[in-house]
């Protein structure tokens, strides 16, 4: 029998010092954000204002501990090792590295570095500690991506949100990650939990014959309804933001599967859709996470305990 997975949206844990930023776009509708990447770090203005405080009404604390996960696999002699500390409720410590079969780090890798540093103007010796750091400092996954790393940053970035979602639900386990494996055949599914502005994110692929051929991603309200045939809030968002769910929410569906069936297939791949940049955040981290659940065959319905606040 398959345990059910219980995981949450990204978590903010913070009191007086985060402010959540519109899940799709400016809409007023969307000034607090259920889904995954709706936090960001408040930052002190010139006038030194104290940054508003927002009470959690919904989603699980995370529990104190130290969570890992690991990538099975070995690409380009590397696979990812990474765990989180908690403490007090907070993330204390993150540990995200890349190492080869002799267990050094790529941070190491003198001409990895040099290589990659006269490339794309970074390397690992630098961004990997930067990753770290911000996580620590944001303590939500929705990390800056790295100009120059960014295929790494949006890796970080998925498995930053798993360790979390791992620690709000105390499971210490370590998170195994098949990189590389062919997608299993089936139906694969992710819930929130929680309804922020009337609406929680509801989201399916399906993978026949080891190719993603469908992706039915959706934001729905208590009846079930979809965000999409809200128009109120699609013509305040279209006014504000230049798109709406009608809009955006099909061209990210249609995006994954064209992302999936390239030469080389990759969540990264789907374009963000200005407008929507915190929802096309939150879709990556989410498709992310059922691609994982395919490659292992696990079709357990992922249930978000996302965090909610007001």
């Amino acid at each position: 029998m398959k345990m059910k997975k219980i995981l949450t949206g990204f978590t903010t844990l913070a009191l007086s010092t985060l402010l959540l930023a519109a899940c799709g776009g400016n809409d007023k509708k969307d000034t607090a954000s259920s889904t995954a990447s709706s936090s960001s770090v408040a930052k002190s203005s010139s006038s030194k204002e104290e940054a508003k405080e927002v009470k959690k009404v919904a989603g699980a604390d995370l529990q104190d501990g130290t969570y890992k996960l690991e990538e099975k696999n070995y690409e380009h002699g590397y696979r990812t090792v990474f765990s989180i500390t908690v403490k007090d409720g907070k993330i204390t410590e993150s540990s995200y590295d890349n190492v080869n079969e002799k267990g050094e780090s790529k941070t190491k890798d003198a001409d990895y570095n040099k290589n990659m540093k006269a490339k794309s103007g970074t390397d690992p010796e630098t961004y990997i500690p930067q990753l770290n750091k911000e996580l620590v400092e944001g303590q939500n996954a929705n990390v800056a991506v790295v100009t120059g790393a960014t295929h790494s940053s949006e890796s970080f970035k998925n498995y930053a949100q798993q360790l979390i979602q791992a620690a709000q639900a105390g499971k210490t386990d370590t998170i195994e990650i098949d990189n590389g494996a062919a997608l299993k055949d089936g139906t694969y599914t992710l819930e929130e939990k929680n309804y922020s502005h009337n609406y929680r994110v509801v989201f399916s692929i399906t993978v026949k014959d080891g190719k993603l051929t469908e992706s039915k991603y959706d934001y729905v309200d208590k009846d079930g309804k979809s965000k999409q045939d809200d128009e109120e809030y699609n013509k305040s968002m279209q006014d504000k933001s230049g798109t709406a769910p009608k809009t955006y929410i099909p061209q990210l569906n249609e995006e994954l599967v064209k992302a999936m069936s390239g030469e080389e297939p990759s969540v990264n791949n789907v374009e963000v859709v200005t407008g929507a940049t915190h929802s096309s955040d939150s879709f990556k981290i989410y498709a992310a996470q059922l691609i994982n659940a395919a490659q292992k065959g696990d079709t357990a319905k992922i249930e978000v305990d996302n965090i909610v606040t007001e």
